[in-house]
């Protein structure tokens, strides 16, 4: 067992995790474009909502790619980032990540199908790897996520401007599994009015804000925060040391244990034929190739 020591912790450059949530109508989709289009000119995404993004196309002089899946299985979403990231998108956004949990495919059935009569045990257990594999892929992209949660909705009454009571749609708990909100840097709540309150968020000058209509300015400061730090190479980086490696077994461990150091050894990426997958897999792969050509030598 390796040996474990303290070091003096240094903050690295990273990209943002964002989770919008919200009831529909709160603006969820629209504010993830004006966010994605304000961090970087080229945005991917992946629309599980019937091609509701593409509506925005040309608004504000949004453009970007998308790919509307049929099917919502966590590996399936591991597979769609690693092309994102071979594509070389700043941004990714997941529209919505909570159909990955109760949509066609997704964790729910999925756990049905692999249970059976037992529900709560066989299921889960097949199933929570293929759902950390998803998360480390989401967490570990090299670009920036945004991944908008569905809420479940009910209404309350309120009073309106007008000093008259009024039915008003409000979102509660997001339609995801518990705890999810641990793996992102920040959290916002939207309601009908179009004003996000910031729920979490490890910017401290973020923490509990209320912005009407989030944006461009609100992606700035993101921005600046994240990039404010040590400098890590990019998985597309990486990515081109192991296909340079190819062969070279020593040279492909060392490799991997810098990648693992870095905590990138889920992110997303492909391989040298453009197939999608994640970065400790294809070293992994190349180091294993490597290994078999050595022992195919015969010794003198």
């Amino acid at each position: 067992m390796t040996a474990l020591s303290f070091a003096p912790a240094t903050k690295e450059a990273s990209k943002a995790r964002i989770a919008l949530c919200g009831p529909s109508g709160s603006g969820k989709t629209y504010t993830a474009l004006a966010l994605a289009t304000a961090l970087s000119d080229r945005v991917a995404v992946i629309d599980t909502e019937r091609g509701s993004a593409s509506k925005y196309v040309g608004l504000n002089g949004w453009t970007f790619d998308t790919v509307q899946p049929d099917s919502y299985s966590p590996r399936s979403l591991v597979d769609l980032l690693g092309l994102a990231a071979g594509g070389g998108y700043g941004v990714v956004i997941i529209d919505s990540l909570s159909h990955y949990w109760e949509g066609t495919d997704g964790m729910l059935e999925q756990v049905d199908r692999k249970s059976g009569a037992n529900k709560f045990t066989s299921g889960w257990k097949d199933m929570r790897p293929e759902e950390r594999r998803m998360i480390d892929a989401i967490i570990s992209f090299p670009g920036h996520v945004i991944v908008t949660l569905r809420t479940k909705t009910e209404y309350v009454i309120v009073e309106n401007e007008k000093g008259k009571k009024e039915p008003q749609k409000v979102g509660l708990k997001p339609i995801q599994r518990d705890g999810i909100e641990y793996e992102f840097d920040l959290i916002g709540e939207l309601d009908v009015q179009n004003t996000m309150r910031v729920t979490k968020s490890r910017i401290h000058t973020l923490t509990n804000v209320v912005i009407p209509l989030p944006g461009e300015e609100l992606a700035h400061q993101i921005d600046a925060w994240l990039s404010d730090g040590v400098q890590v190479p990019t998985a597309a980086e990486f990515r081109k040391r192991a296909l340079d490696l190819t062969g070279n077994k020593a040279g492909l461990l060392a490799l991997y244990a810098e990648v693992k150091g870095h905590r990138m050894l889920g992110s997303p990426t492909t391989d040298a034929e453009g197939r999608p997958g994640v970065l400790g897999d294809l070293i992994t792969y190349l180091g294993s190739q490597a290994a078999a050509k050595l022992a195919a030598v015969p010794n003198d």
